[in-house]
């Protein structure tokens, strides 16, 4: 515990520390914490190479995959306490939802454009290699690294409409853990299940999240409009709704889906190969 409780003193420390207003110190930020996803990235292929039977089970694009879902949950836990804070405790954030920044909320910032940065690489490499497209992946990549990449830019807006964006990432660790344990065949156990229903909870609150976000835009239309460019804006609102009308619902409606029927749509003719295996061998014992 002394260990957890102390993690915000060192975060603060660090921010503190840091000249925000260097672009210098603005991209070595970013660029540690992309190499620093990557080192968990080839960490977690290292790891589960000795402790998974099931990771070595799968075929080379299904370890790029479960690789890259073990480093989402760990930034998904990051995003859960930096919305969480902004939401809820935060008195600079909450008294002011427009123009509002902190120290912690600045190195943030720059961690999640490091992070979408390492996404979109790996997402692009990972589709070249294997001749693979998930649009509605890619499109959310493409909006999440831009948009916090011109946060850095246009320092003149407020971080909690950052930090709550980041707070939309809360389903991703419990996403990775449904995806491991199918892979598992551990679709048909309790925790499993338990699992599923949690995260189809929170794909409910992602989407209540996007209407709080629609609120505090439209209900401080005047100051949103006057802090920030134009242009970012226009590319804010624009990616905001179409996590609102299409990617929330989407997602929620396919995760729903798979509690009723596990099955791995993203890689559906291995995940029936590798469930017809199981059965095959549950038929021998």
């Amino acid at each position: 515990m002394s260990v957890i409780n102390s993690l915000p003193k060192v975060e603060a420390t660090l921010s503190l520390e840091l000249d925000f207003s260097s672009w210098n110190t603005c991209l070595t930020v970013i660029g540690a914490s992309c190499l620093g996803y990557l080192f968990l990235f080839v960490l977690c292929h290292l790891v589960s190479i000795l402790v998974s039977a099931t990771y070595c089970s799968l075929c080379a694009k299904e370890k790029v995959f479960w690789d890259l879902a073990a480093t989402r949950a760990v930034f998904g836990v990051q995003c859960i306490y930096a919305g969480l804070r902004a939401l809820l405790i935060d008195p600079v954030l909450t008294a002011d939802t427009i123009t509002g920044q902190q120290s912690w909320s600045r190195f943030t910032v720059l961690i999640a454009a490091g992070f979408f940065l390492f996404e979109n690489l790996a997402l692009h490499l990972s589709n070249l290699i294997f001749w693979t497209c998930d649009i509605f992946l890619a499109v959310h990549h493409f909006f999440a690294f831009v948009g916090y990449l011109a946060a850095v830019i246009c320092s003149t807006g407020g971080h909690y409409l950052y930090m709550l964006t980041l707070l939309l990432e809360m389903s991703t660790p419990f996403t990775c853990i449904s995806w491991m344990l199918l892979k598992a065949g551990c679709s048909n156990t309790l925790f499993w299940k338990v699992n599923q229903w949690i995260m189809i909870h929170l794909f409910h609150c992602r989407m209540v999240l996007t209407y709080h976000l629609w609120w505090v835009c439209l209900y401080n239309w005047d100051r949103f409009i006057n802090s920030l460019p134009f242009v970012y804006i226009v590319f804010f609102l624009t990616g905001l709704a179409i996590l609102t009308i299409i990617l929330n619902p989407y997602w929620t409606h396919k995760k729903t889906q798979q509690l009723l029927t596990p099955v791995d749509w993203n890689f559906e003719e291995t995940s029936g190969k590798a469930n017809g295996g199981i059965k095959l061998q549950k038929k021998k014992q």
